[in-house]
């Protein structure tokens, strides 16, 4: 039989095993590396779940003591005797102000990420992605002196137009005043979500495939028509990522919240009138002045687990929407 020199200098390779099984072999950096990062994501998921123990256990105990309803009472009395606290206004002034700080900065940010990856010149675009990435690192307490020394004043008019136009939905009555109601928390979170929102959205978007784009310019699609086809459905998983991030962040500010809002404990017919409150609002203002020995604490406590509650379904149906929408996502690009 004719074997060929190439045949004849094939040594099999020494990993080899008699059962003709590749025996794995690890360097001793792989176990460390492998070791550090199940170290690492043990301990978060231990982390989490004593967060979670300590706040269901504290809510707990305020709540078995709270002679009202602790998700409809709109009341926050949890110093008295018997305490009476209940999260409706809270969780309301939350999930409102959040959502329209959604509506007003995601859209902005989209358009400001994609003018920059794909319209302004790079002279241009390298500035304002820097100033953009610049309002991130501003302080939220920074944010709620401005909104409350500068938004605050400056909003009558928009306020005032909001009820000449659209006054008759009872949503955005004006009836002077101060505008330190939920609208205005609501400006101001969009636009402290708006620099994370858009960062995350930019670096999506520049790495869209540049053969896609190119092939479909090749076709005569024109700019608009290219970031339709090829860069919006390949970034949409990364700016729903962006938009949860920014919705994490509405749903926890504080500072900047408490500086602006004027809090009560009532859900008005219209965002414009002064009032409302939030979780975390109402956290950072009671948590100093509650009893630690009744049920204050707990009770703030209590309304935290809500928070961490809504925080962990938010961002679970976020990666249930982007789960179902792998094919959209550019993974397999």
């Amino acid at each position: 039989m004719d074997i060929s020199p190439a045949a004849q200098n094939t040594v099999p390779p020494p990993e080899l095993t008699g059962t003709g099984k590749a025996k794995r072999t690890t360097r001793p950096g792989d176990r460390i590396f492998l070791g550090l990062s199940r170290g690492s994501g043990i301990t978060l998921l231990v982390i989490m779940a004593a967060i979670a123990v300590f706040l269901t256990y504290r809510a707990a105990i305020a709540i078995s003591k709270d002679e009202g309803n602790f998700f409809t009472t709109f009341e926050w009395s949890a110093n008295t005797d018997p305490p009476v606290f209940g999260i409706a206004v809270l969780a309301f002034g939350t999930v409102v102000s959040s959502i329209i700080a959604m509506v007003i900065a995601v859209p902005i940010a989209v358009g400001i990420a994609l003018f920059i990856s794909h319209y302004a010149p790079r002279k241009l675009a390298t500035p304002i992605a820097y100033l953009i990435d610049l309002l991130a690192a501003v302080p939220s307490i920074v944010y709620g002196l401005w909104g409350a020394l500068f938004l605050v004043p400056h909003l009558t008019g928009l306020y005032q137009w909001l009820d000449q136009f659209f006054g008759w939905t009872k949503i955005f009555a004006y009836n002077d005043g101060a505008a330190r109601s939920l609208f205005t928390v609501s400006i101001l979170l969009a636009i402290m979500i708006l620099p994370i929102v858009t960062s995350v959205s930019r670096e999506v978007f520049l790495q869209a495939p540049k053969m896609h784009e190119e092939a479909a310019l090749a076709l005569g699609a024109t700019r608009w028509e290219v970031i339709r086809i090829s860069v919006l459905p390949f970034g949409r998983s990364g700016v729903i990522s962006a938009s949860m991030l920014g919705l994490g962040r509405a749903l926890g500010e504080t500072m900047a919240v408490a500086t602006v809002l004027s809090p009560s404990f009532l859900i008005n017919a219209s965002l414009l009138d002064p009032g409302g409150g939030t979780f975390a609002q109402n956290i950072a203002s009671g948590f100093k002045e509650a009893s630690d020995v009744g049920v204050g604490r707990d009770a703030l406590i209590a309304s935290g687990l809500v928070l961490f509650v809504i925080t962990l379904l938010v961002n679970g149906a976020a990666r249930l929407i982007i789960a179902r929408r792998k094919e959209y996502s550019g993974a397999n690009a």
